[in-house]
């Protein structure tokens, strides 16, 4: 399919189209030898609660985003090398059915499709890409993903002390190591993780101390001899709150209220040939 598309004025015009859906706010999609392979609508499962997404699958990377007008205009988006995926099956849940999870080093979030037959395709195309691209590269599958985030309505009490009850005033948080759901008072430090990011992250208690360990460790490893771990980060207020995740949470969604994801008789996906 590839070979087939490459170079042609379709595949050129399908991605310009999605090129144009993002506007400024998006990153130029058209490059030698990418081709379009197909897009759609899954369900990605955020913190505050599920919504619809974009998602457009290409022979190297995935790009998803927003929607605020199908079709015509997505806004927040994100691309995710294809070298970097894994890919994981899950259980239906009451909410939601025919899910996966996306598993990449610097994020990990969980999807669903509209039917099975469509949860089946997404997962052939994306693993014949990603094996396409291994091989090609020489590469191994990647074996270290971050950790999804648990929604926050999954718990209402905090996962570590079990102690802390959450509500207005109360507010949550994520670690940024585990994923789990947690008060103020069991995630006061940061750790810089240069896999996930360039700037030291909220961390729960447990994770803090087993990062310090793992640090302490490779020291000893490398120097043969412990090294003084600062815990200290200079300037950082403990409840300094940046847990949100803008592109999924703090923008208003502007999808018809009255949609049905899940309409047997809507075809949420296309793979194209």
């Amino acid at each position: 399919m590839v070979d087939h598309l490459a170079n042609t004025e379709i595949n050129s015009q399908r991605i310009a189209a999605v090129e144009s859906c993002f506007g400024a706010s998006g990153q130029p999609l058209a490059v030698p030898g990418r081709v379009l392979l197909g897009e759609g609508i899954l369900t990605k499962e955020c913190r505050k609660k599920p919504k619809p997404r974009i998602f457009f699958l290409f022979n190297d990377i995935l790009v998803y985003g927003s929607i605020v007008i199908n079709k015509r205009k997505y806004n927040s988006q994100h691309i995710i090398p294809l070298e970097d995926v894994t890919l994981e099956l899950l259980p239906d849940t009451l909410q939601m059915k025919n899910r996966w999870m996306i598993k990449t080093s610097k994020k990990s979030f969980v999807v669903s499709a509209a039917s099975l037959t469509e949860r089946k395709e997404w997962i052939s195309h994306l693993e014949e890409c990603i094996r396409h691209l291994l091989t090609k590269t020489g590469r191994q599958p990647s074996t270290e993903h971050a950790a999804p985030w648990i929604p926050d309505k999954a718990t209402d009490i905090c996962m570590r002390c079990t102690q802390t009850k959450f509500s207005t005033l109360t507010r949550r948080h994520h670690c940024r190591k585990c994923g789990f759901v947690v008060c103020a008072d069991c995630s006061r430090q940061r750790f810089l993780m240069p896999r996930l990011s360039p700037k030291p992250l909220r961390v729960c208690n447990l994770c803090y101390r087993q990062l310090l360990a793992e640090k302490k460790k490779e020291a000893e490893a490398d120097h043969g001899q412990p090294e003084p771990i600062r815990s200290a980060i200079p300037g950082y207020e403990p409840s300094s709150g940046d847990d949100s995740d803008k592109s999924d949470d703090d923008k208003a969604d502007q999808w018809p209220a009255d949609t049905e994801f899940y309409t047997s008789e809507v075809s949420w996906s296309s793979f194209h040939s």
